[in-house]
């Protein structure tokens, strides 16, 4: 019953910016961290940047400074925005999050592509 949706990837120019989000639905009681990962062709998934219930962030080192998380609980959403893009940005976007339901389960969206290519 619960579904994580992102939206908001697709094609951009190197120092472009893009907003993605994350919306989940469902019978959810509470929602607890949510976290951005992104995964290139042939390499591993890797924590982009995650927020926790009260607001605090993270981020890899290869995109702080440039992306920023955020929330807006009243609509279960989460949002990274994404701007100074560069080729090395170039992934599939994953949305996780920690959401409480029946129990605490961790869920995944099924991602958004975000190309960044002249």
């Amino acid at each position: 019953q619960v579904q994580l949706v992102e939206s908001g990837g697709g094609l951009v120019q190197p120092g472009g910016s893009l907003r993605l989000s994350c919306a989940a639905s469902g019978s959810i009681v509470s929602i607890n961290i949510m976290r951005w990962y992104r995964q290139a062709p042939g390499e591993q998934r890797e924590l982009v940047a995650l927020i926790s219930s009260s607001g605090s962030t993270n981020y890899a080192d290869s995109v702080k400074g440039r992306f920023t998380v955020s929330r807006e609980n009243s609509v279960n959403t989460v949002y990274l925005q994404m701007n100074s893009l560069k080729p090395e940005d170039t992934a599939v976007y994953y949305c996780n999050a920690a959401i409480l339901r029946n129990g605490w389960r961790n869920y995944w969206g099924p991602g958004t592509q975000v190309t960044v290519s002249s």
